[in-house]
């Protein structure tokens, strides 16, 4: 598409930000497929290793943090740019510093926080510049975005086995730098398409002192940490199940797992998204909630392998609607919420995400390491979104058509 082609399409806006979702699931979810390799070429410890996720979802939440005031001061687009060209800087960095440092891991780590910074800053402005975009069925638009995520991360997944098939796995650093190409493409996509402001130049967006006086708020910053809980509580270890159910290598479980997650989770959102004018979206909430329980209660209750993975998979499906849906009740029942609003709930979002499986974790630990316990207690995590929508009460989230119907009663 040529660039005058772009300047005044809100679809590409659209599909500019269904792409910037993909980069944040390779910024995520491509360095953990290169953990062997990078441990067996470098010699660095396992332990080195792993602490490079807590490390990337450390600094993410740092940046949630400060977007929130230098986001609207910058702009959009600036933020926009700024955050696929540190993406991509990222992914180069990952290709062709390590082998050329005496410390390679030093040249990790700094493609690390390269890579946070920018899927950082994705996750704070993809949603509310879709928010802020002139279309109809703002939570439909909304699932659909991030169903996106879902699909990015598969798609990581699969190419990058695929080329690591043909290609070998020490050919790893060419992959990152081809990863590069998309969000230096999306760059371009950025400096064109035209992006509006959830609050217009003449109004003044609510202060973090003002937000955090509404009770609606903190309603909404706890839904989203129980979505975040919720998602991560199993995602995390469905590798485990499946790699007991199906008595497979812990490699193809590593992969065959969090993909199984991941396709449904999409589904889930693809579903919304194309039919979600013929459900309410807090009613879809709570039956998503209630399916989540019982998946969880379906994995603890059953001492069959093959159930607990049919679990994991009706979780994925449960969880999808619950991050994308709270993001479009909070824009439609904080009114000029603005960018500190999607900041706050996107840092809320990455504490469930990084609580969750830590707290599966230590509630397995104290029962014997049973994984089972500790993902039938999780049942709080969707608990308690089912209370916070009865808490938030009726939500007026745009149905489709009601634009075209106002203006007709005008």
């Amino acid at each position: 598409m040529k660039a005058y082609e772009l300047r005044n399409n809100y679809n590409a806006t659209l599909y500019g930000c269904y792409l910037g979702y993909i980069v944040q699931a390779i910024v995520n979810n491509f360095l953990p497929l290169c953990f062997v390799v990078i441990r067996d070429t470098y010699g660095i410890s396992l332990a080195k290793v792993t602490f490079l996720i807590t490390f990337n979802f450390g600094i993410q939440l740092l940046v949630d943090f400060l977007s929130a005031f230098f986001v609207d001061r910058i702009g959009y687009r600036a933020s926009m740019l700024i955050a696929h060209i540190v993406s991509a800087a990222g992914f180069v960095t990952l290709g062709l510093l390590p082998q050329r440092l005496s410390d390679p891991y030093a040249g990790i780590v700094l493609a690390v926080i390269l890579n946070a910074i920018g899927g950082g800053l994705l996750e704070v402005l993809v949603s509310p510049i879709v928010e802020a975009c002139p279309t109809e069925n703002k939570e439909k638009a909304m699932s659909l975005l991030h169903s996106f995520y879902c699909w990015g991360h598969m798609g990581v997944v699969i190419i990058t086995t695929v080329f690591f098939r043909l290609f070998g796995i020490q050919s790893w650093t060419v992959m990152a730098i081809i990863w590069a190409v998309i969000p230096l493409a999306n760059t371009f996509v950025f400096s064109q398409v035209p992006i509006r402001a959830l609050v217009s130049g003449d109004e003044r967006g609510l202060s973090f002192k003002e937000l955090a006086g509404r009770s609606s708020f903190w309603i909404l910053f706890m839904m989203m940490i129980c979505s975040g809980a919720s998602e991560q509580a199993v995602s995390q270890w469905a590798s485990t199940f499946v790699e007991r159910g199906l008595d497979i290598t812990k490699t193809a479980a590593d992969i065959a797992g969090p993909m199984m997650f991941a396709l449904a989770m999409g589904l889930s959102r693809l579903f919304y998204g194309k039919y979600g004018e013929r459900i309410e979206l807090r009613k879809f909430m709570v039956g998503s909630s209630v399916l989540c329980l019982l998946s969880y209660i379906l994995i603890f209750a059953s001492k069959s392998p093959v159930i607990g993975i049919t679990g994991c998979i009706l979780c994925g499906f449960s969880v999808g609607i619950l991050w994308p849906g709270t993001f479009s009740l909070a824009a439609a029942s904080v009114k000029k919420g603005g960018t500190i609003l999607f900041a706050l709930l996107a840092l809320a979002g990455d504490v469930g995400c990084g609580g969750g499986p830590t707290y599966v974790g230590l509630i397995s630990s104290a029962f014997g390491d049973d994984l089972r316990i500790g993902t039938g207690l999780a049942v709080i995590f969707p608990i308690g979104i089912i209370i916070g929508i009865w808490l938030l009460g009726p939500v007026n989230v745009t149905r489709p058509g009601s634009a075209k119907k106002a203006a007709a009663e005008k």
